[in-house]
Order: structure tokens, then sequence, then C-alpha cells
């Protein structure tokens, strides 16, 4: 296991991150899963076992349960607080209350504490907005995390599923009034959902926060378990929740060729969708998620995947991303900018 630094600070995370979403089986999120007390604490041994010091919750999954279970298993374990890092998040809907939702200063500080309580923790390590709140405004939402750091119930702070730009705007904001900045991106990317590389990556290395991965199996359509005669294991979470959307088309030709390196390595094809994005530029550590401790011990593995420039570039042309303007008119204007042109 290699560790890579959190952003801009001095903390070192593993570059596979524990996720939790499949634990607690409760209203919306028991199609992701369903999992117990008891399959959370054999995941997570087998996961700190294996050299994993990242864990990843968010108050919304399973209506509060995954947080509570999480930090139970972590006493269960009898695993020292100071060799984790933890992190969740807010935004999501936690009750009926017209104010049990978004990133106001009062949902987030009763988010924080509450969190905090089914942790069983005194701090959390990153706290992450979940998502883009339209009402409240963002100098409300960074105020408010501000605080948090200052007070101690925060070390740093993250975001989850927002545009470039309002993260742009985010982190010129926290400069001009030296606030907390943002540390880490937690983001959908994939193979076959790259969508990411056009804005976010570049801000983020220009930014030096750093990109974490969620789903990057695609819901486990990366797996290889599916066909494109729409067969596929019933008990997929795929079959069932049909979540994050994705060009079939591609993704498939995505499977493809990854099933030829795959075999060529005699590895599982989710391994080598988890290896790409450990590959990638920017990519600080990968969100995995489990049914089983088989799977998980699928996923820890792709750590051990080294690929050729021949074999990424293979992975690379069959998930380009479709150019969009103005990204094929900044590739355009700057073909006789680059050393090579120059030079030649």
């Amino acid at each position: 296991m290699k560790y890579n630094l959190l952003g801009k600070t001095g903390v070192y995370v593993s570059e596979i991150c524990f996720g939790t979403m499949t634990f607690g089986g409760k209203g919306f999120w028991e199609a992701i899963g369903k999992l117990g007390q008891k399959d959370l604490d054999s995941q997570l041994k087998k996961a700190i076992d294996s050299g994993v010091n990242f864990i990843d919750t968010a108050n919304v999954y399973h209506e509060g349960v995954t947080e509570t279970l999480t930090g139970q298993a972590i006493k269960n374990l009898g695993i020292s607080r100071q060799d984790l890092v933890i992190a969740t998040k807010v935004f999501g809907r936690m009750g009926k209350g017209v104010n049990e939702v978004g990133l106001s200063r009062k949902h987030i500080m009763d988010s924080v504490d509450a969190s905090l309580k089914r942790l069983g923790m005194d701090t959390i390590d990153l706290y992450q907005i979940h998502g883009l709140d339209q009402i409240t405004p963002l100098e409300e939402t960074l105020s408010a995390l501000n605080d948090l750091v200052r007070s101690g119930k925060v070390r740093y702070i993250g975001f989850c599923n927002l545009p470039a730009w309002k993260v742009m705007k985010a982190l010129s904001i926290s400069d001009a009034k030296g606030y907390s900045r943002f540390v880490s991106a937690q983001m959908y990317y994939t193979i076959a959902g790259r969508d990411i590389e056009r804005e976010i990556v570049p801000l983020a290395q220009e930014e030096g926060l750093s990109i974490l991965p969620w789903s990057p199996l695609a819901g486990g359509f990366l797996t290889g378990k599916f066909t494109r005669d729409g067969q596929g294991p019933k008990d997929a979470r795929r079959s069932g929740f049909d979540f994050p959307p994705l060009n079939r088309d591609r993704a498939f030709d995505c499977v493809d060729k990854m099933k030829e390196i795959a075999d060529s390595k005699n590895v599982s094809i989710s391994q080598i969708a988890l290896a790409y994005l450990l590959h990638k530029p920017g990519v600080t550590s990968v969100i995995i998620g489990a049914k089983s401790d088989e799977q998980l011990t699928d996923n820890l593995n792709s750590v051990q995947i080294h690929f050729s420039d021949e074999e990424m570039k293979v992975l690379d042309e069959v998930s380009q991303l479709p150019a969009e303007y103005p990204g094929w008119m900044v590739t355009y204007q700057n073909r006789n900018r680059t050393p090579d042109s120059i030079q030649g």
C-alpha cells in the first residue's frame, strides 16, 4: 500500500480508501447494500491489515446508521484513532424539518455534532460538503466550515460533486477571508466516466487538491459481469439501482479492452478499472466499496497492478471523451506552443 499527501496538508492517506456505503440497510440506501456490524468489522479489519488508513462515510448513508456502525467497528477492532483518517459528509436531508438539509450554518453545526456522536469521536479529519446547495450563500457555508476547523471539531474540509466554477469561487473566498481551504475533491471518476478531466482535474492540479474518486467501478458496471444484450447478475447493485448514469456503448468498449489486459495479467477486470485510476494524474486515493470479503480482497489487490505505457495508451484511447468547446479550441490554438513543436 502506498500513501499520498492529502492535498496541501502534511497528512498521508492510503491510495485505497475504505468506503462504507454498503453498510446499514435502511431506507433508500438498502438498494446499495444492507451489510451489518459483523460484516463491517470483518471488512474493516481486512482493509486495515492491508495498509488502509483512510475511511470514508457520510451522515446521510442509511439515515445515520452507517456512521454509527463505522464508529463501533473501530472500537470493536481496538484500532487507535490516531492511526486513521476519518472522512464524513454533510448536505443531505437528515430529518423532516425544513432546515434539516443543505449547507446553511444551522444545518452544518447541527450535523457535525450529530456525526461526532454517532461516530463516537471528538473530531473529524476530513469534513466534506456532499453537494451543491443552490439556496445557501457560499460565504455562509465556508464561514461555518472555517469555524468548525477553528473549534477543533474538524481538521480539514473538502467537497463532493461541485462544478469547477463553484470550486474556484469557494477557493477565492477562502483565500480573501483567510478561511480554511478545501483540500480535496471527491468526485465521480471512472474509466467509463472521465468527465472531471475537462475542468476539475486541471483545477485540482493547479490548486493542490486531492482527487478522491467515488464509484470507481461505476456502480458495479465495470466488473465485467454485464453484457451488451442486457444480461447481468440479479443481485448486483446495478440491477436494482442503475446509477451513476453512463454511456453504455463506451463503457462496454472499455470493458472489452480491460478484459484483454486483465486476462494477460491473470487478474480481474475490476482490478484493471481501479488500477487505471491509480495511474491517473491528481488521484490521491480511490474509494472502494464491497459486499463481501472476497470483493474487498479483489479490490485491494488493484494496488499491485502496473501498466506499461502502451497499456495506458490503449485504455486512454478507448475511454477518450468526445471533444467539447472550448476544449478543442484551446488544443487547436496551442498546437504550436508545445516543446516538441518549438524544437521541430
